[in-house]
């Protein structure tokens, strides 16, 4: 037990700050980063109008250090990962260090017994839990055993006396990679074993790491209240809108400009990712906002589109991951609208002939998304998978592909040449150039 002097206290965060030279106006600067992204959600409590700068510092400022529990089941470590580089400033960093984190798998000093001791006397007075991975509950929760107790037994002793719950990261969350078909060890989120308490999920796979610090920053400044949050237990202030709300690729999408091969003109300058399995979409996240490695990029912005992981089941539901994610809305706004007018004109009737002309671009853009769009075709090289290998006396003949069990020359399109996209993925063209004089109707003819 450690001596503390008669009449000792806790020093509070902003005695912290104070000591390690942290002006109240640096203070104050990240309180209203942090009042900014409250308001985004509407996470005032009970109707209130959102906390202000002044406010969330008054009372994260007086804030002494609670105890955390800081539970790793069945996952990879990459949300502790993620949430160790989330600060990016000193006050971030006292934030977190303003946790006393007695139980942590990955970062503690104790291991055995002494680590043991140490999760059993926090759980048995008031404490933050926060869990890190999945639940594994076949064959008797035997696929992740802690001190010879299950992931699930581990969890309910330590959720017994925790004033907040924090799941964080798809594992955590909904079962991630581990829960996916078939589920071999039956693994399941934290709020399908937690019943009687309410559950925040911090979805993500991992979550971003500002997003994990600005939800214990937020149950810590508001007296132990939680956020508001939507449908599926995610916090508001982070999860209202859509990735593909937010994107700066959306006026590409808009104007029907999309990579159609990575490799493509369009891949170069920036267009929208959707033809090539981006699931933005249908992902609620604050990707566009946030981004990681202290705002340096993120994955659309590197170029890559977006998987979902916010999502549940998102390994069952978005796989695979460069196929095109149908029944989007929106087939292209500018573009549309410019395929349009070339139909219309000399049309007698603009009702009906804008009718028709939409009617076929919402055809052919139905047929475009259609086709398949796997990771070898989103390489541009799946048209190599299944022609036949040319030979001295076959070479070029339809007949000796038939022969073969191979499409022939008349049912496939001619394999790319070196260093060219494939045929059916040549429409993107650089930035400014004019839109193609086609009808509607030509631009179906296309896609088909």
């Amino acid at each position: 037990m450690t001596y503390q002097p008669e009449g000792w206290q806790e020093p509070t965060l902003a005695a912290n700050l104070a000591r390690a030279g942290v002006k109240r106006r640096d203070f104050l600067a990240f309180c209203g980063s942090l009042a900014a992204v409250f308001a985004m959600g509407g996470v005032a409590t009970a109707g209130a109008p959102p906390a202000t700068a002044d406010e969330i510092a008054d009372k994260l400022g007086a804030v002494t250090k609670p105890n955390v529990v800081w539970l790793q089941l069945q996952e990879c470590t990459g949300c502790m990962e993620s949430t160790l580089r989330s600060g990016g400033t000193t006050v971030e960093e006292l934030v977190l260090s303003l946790l006393s984190v007695n139980y942590n798998e990955l970062v503690m000093a104790a291991a055995g017994d002494a680590a043991n001791k140490a999760l059993d006397d926090t759980n048995a007075k008031d404490h933050l839990l926060v869990v890190n991975g999945s639940v594994p509950v076949k064959e008797n929760g035997a696929y992740c055993v802690i001190g010879g107790k299950s992931a699930e037994q581990v969890l309910r002793e330590s959720a017994e006396h925790a004033t907040a719950i924090l799941a964080v990261g798809a594992c955590a969350v909904w079962g991630s990679v581990q829960a996916s078909k078939p589920n071999p060890t039956g693994a399941v989120g934290v709020d399908q074993i937690i019943k009687d308490k309410p559950v925040i999920n911090v979805s993500g796979c991992p979550p971003i790491g500002e997003v994990i610090t600005a939800t214990v920053a937020y149950v810590l400044s508001h007296d132990g209240a939680l956020p508001k949050t939507d449908a599926e237990g995610r916090p508001l202030f982070a999860y209202d809108q859509r990735i593909h709300d937010s994107c700066p690729r959306r006026p590409h999408f808009d104007a029907g400009q999309y990579v159609r091969t990575f490799d493509d003109n369009g891949a170069r300058s920036g267009w929208c990712l959707y033809q090539v399995g981006c699931k933005g979409p249908s992902t609620f996240s604050p990707c566009p906002i946030f981004q990681w490695n202290l705002h340096t990029s993120w994955p659309i912005g590197a170029g890559h589109p977006c998987i979902g992981c916010t999502e549940k089941e998102f390994f069952d539901r978005f796989t695979p991951f460069y196929q095109v994610l149908p029944d989007v809305t929106g087939i292209g706004i500018e573009s549309t609208a410019e395929k349009v007018g070339w139909g219309l004109v000399g049309a007698t009737v603009a009702g009906v002939g804008l009718h028709a002309g939409l009617t076929a671009a919402r055809q052919a853009a139905s047929r475009r998304s259609a086709a398949a769009a796997g990771p070898l075709q989103a390489f541009g090289d799946s048209e190599r998978e299944w022609r036949p290998e040319p030979t001295s006396t076959d070479s070029g003949s339809a007949s000796a592909s038939t022969a073969s069990g191979m499409p022939s020359a008349t049912t496939a399109p001619e394999a790319p040449s070196e260093g060219t996209a494939p045929q059916t993925r040549t429409d993107s063209t650089p930035p400014g150039t004019p839109p193609d004089a086609t009808t509607p109707g030509d631009e179906a003819g296309k896609a088909e």
